[in-house]
């Protein structure tokens, strides 16, 4: 038997022939696969603090409960978004 060099342009194999084959529609599953998947690309620097799905996943229902929290609470005070007061805080004063 000899081996026949021949270059492949895909990865189909040639018995794989779609034109005999009958019943085939385009997208048939697509709807019900958007339904139950949402995927959302991260940038670059972004994706590289989180190595894996699950560690986004964490990440995001941290963010989220923190969220429900302070909605529940009513909010932040005012406060909690000034710095705190002491020395080596606030703005600089120009040295003489």
């Amino acid at each position: 038997m000899r081996k026949v060099n021949r270059t492949l342009d895909d990865d189909l194999r040639p018995e794989y022939d779609f034109a005999s084959m009958k019943g085939g529609v385009r997208g048939k599953y697509v709807k019900r696969f958007r339904e139950g998947t949402n995927l959302v690309l991260l940038e670059p620097e972004v994706a590289e603090a989180f190595p894996t799905d699950q560690a986004v996943n964490e990440a995001l229902r941290g963010v989220l409960n923190t969220t429900n929290a302070v909605r529940r609470s009513g909010g932040l005070p005012d406060k909690a978004l000034q710095p705190p007061a002491g020395p080596g805080w606030g703005p600089k004063k120009p040295r003489p």
